[in-house]
């Protein structure tokens, strides 16, 4: 098989990884989970960094378990950039063809051309500490790229940098990554950052892949309160029977236009919950009282986090809504969802 094909298996004594992971060649692949998830651990174990109990590590068919992280063939960017202080952009990059055995001077030219492909070719001669964070993190991308890998590790690229320069920065990077013949791995917090670099996200909880896909598979499909929250959806899962979805252990029913029958997962955006002071009048089929816990500013937008019984949610709402309803926290509320604008799928 070409490409990447690994099991990880890592034991720690409060943690254990076991995680299948393949990624083809061109193919960018997002792991996404909750902190203590072990999506770093997968990383560092791909890298040689964490030693592994267990499991097989190949690229392009070969095994590079036994192989030591300098003899592994793997580019990898990391969070804060590790870049020689003591070096030159040029120097940094030119770092990698140099261990691989390339000349001086060849080294330096791969070096030059891969600057000039950042964006940086007026920095060569520039020290770490005279660069931006966005010219520091492509520095370091220009040097896991000068070595031609097979595979590419990417660990939280954009995380430290700062909301104008992670946007620049992240179409660059887009960029660069549709040009990579080999396999790619990112690790990331961030959904948007993954939603726009990955062709397929693996997500994992506990250690243990929870689900992976296309990103517009996962975001419409969530299966665990993580993703939902991770893709913005309000998430039950419950037994569906002639229209109903009896949610949970029973606390409460949803109706739907969906006639699955069974174990079902049902979700609904937050912009669909209506927020009412008073019962309103109709009754919709989705109508139940709740107590707001919370009020989040987002952008233009209201978050109000609802808690049961029946059960918890989100609404979405503007700033008008929450003067006019008179929202805070510890009120009591109306809410009310149409069958219409619930999406039930099978469990």
């Amino acid at each position: 098989m070409t490409g990447l094909e690994a099991r990880l298996v890592v034991r720690r004594a409060a943690f254990d990884l076991d995680l299948a992971l393949t990624a083809a060649p061109g193919e960018v692949v997002a792991l996404l989970g909750p902190n203590g998830a072990g999506k770093s651990t997968a990383l560092r174990a791909l890298a040689g960094l964490v030693a592994m109990a267990g499991g097989h590590i190949r690229v392009d068919g070969a095994d590079l378990r036994p192989l030591p992280p300098d003899r592994r063939g793997i580019g990898m960017v990391f969070q804060d950039y590790l870049l020689f202080p003591h070096l030159s952009a040029l120097e940094n990059v030119a770092f990698g063809p140099r261990c691989r055995g390339a000349g001086r001077r060849a080294a330096r030219r791969r070096a030059a051309e891969w600057l000039d492909r950042v964006g940086l070719a007026e920095f060569a001669s520039a020290r770490p500490r005279a660069l931006s964070g966005g010219q520091a993190q492509r520095v370091a991308l220009a040097r896991a790229l000068a070595v031609d890998p097979r595979l590419l590790l990417l660990d939280e690229p954009l995380a430290a940098l700062d909301v104008h320069t992670r946007m620049e920065v992240r179409a660059a990077l887009r960029r660069h990554l549709a040009g990579f013949a080999g396999a790619a791995v990112l690790v990331t917090h961030d959904p948007l950052d993954a939603m726009v670099l990955a062709d397929r996200l693996v997500v994992i909880e506990g250690g243990r892949l929870v689900q992976e896909g296309t990103p517009a598979e996962v975001a419409r499909r969530p299966r665990t309160d993580y993703v939902a929250r991770l893709v913005g959806l309000n998430l039950y899962r419950g037994r569906a029977e002639a229209g109903t979805v009896t949610v949970g252990d029973g606390a409460g029913t949803l109706d739907t236009v969906d006639s699955l029958e069974g174990e079902v997962f049902l979700a609904f955006s937050p912009s669909s919950v209506a927020l009412y002071r008073t019962r309103p009048d109709g009754s919709p089929r989705n109508l139940w009282r709740a107590r707001v816990a919370a009020i989040e500013r987002q952008g233009d937008r209201v978050r109000v986090r609802l808690s049961g019984p029946p059960f918890d949610a989100v609404a979405e709402v503007t700033p008008a809504a929450v003067a006019e309803l008179q929202l805070s926290e510890g009120s009591m509320i109306w809410a009310a969802v149409k069958a219409t604008e619930t999406h039930v799928y099978p469990a």
